[in-house]
């Protein structure tokens, strides 16, 4: 009797847990999505002497990642859930590639939104993904995608 209270008070805690970090996603990506997006768009078109495109371009590619994950977040589809695990598996591939990079060589991949693990943004590209795949991996959220 008491093992049955405890597995439903920690699915429970774990329920309330993903419906928070499910709102959450849904706010923080499509700012996250903008304000990248503003920055990419600004060093790339509207920024005088920038040298290296690269930096920028990484930028959009990241706010693009965001815009594609939102999708997950307002949607409940199974296209959508699928989406946007690939989207934030991709983000947390490139995050933590770019990351390390920017450690080791940061003439490489210059100062862009994943540098420093997302540093500028208050590391909101490194947690935001793994929280993302979290939520998106949750019993209850996969039930409400209808995985399961």
């Amino acid at each position: 009797m008491q093992q049955t209270q405890d597995t439903t008070q920690k699915d429970k805690e774990l329920s309330t847990f993903a419906s928070v970090a499910g709102g959450i996603l849904g706010v923080s990506y499509p700012v996250l999505a903008i304000s990248t997006g503003a920055r990419a768009v600004y060093q790339l078109f509207f920024k005088d002497g920038v040298a290296d495109y690269l930096p920028p371009a990484l930028t959009m590619v990241a706010a693009l990642l965001y815009l594609v994950a939102t999708v997950g977040f307002t949607r409940r589809r199974r296209w959508a859930w699928r989406v946007s695990v690939v989207a934030l598996s991709v983000e947390t591939v490139f995050t933590f590639v770019v990351g390390t990079l920017s450690l080791i060589n940061y003439d490489l991949v210059g100062h862009n939104a994943w540098t420093y693990f997302g540093m500028d943004y208050a590391f909101f590209p490194l947690i935001q993904p793994l929280l993302g795949l979290v939520w998106l991996l949750h019993p209850s959220t996969l039930r409400a995608y209808k995985i399961r």
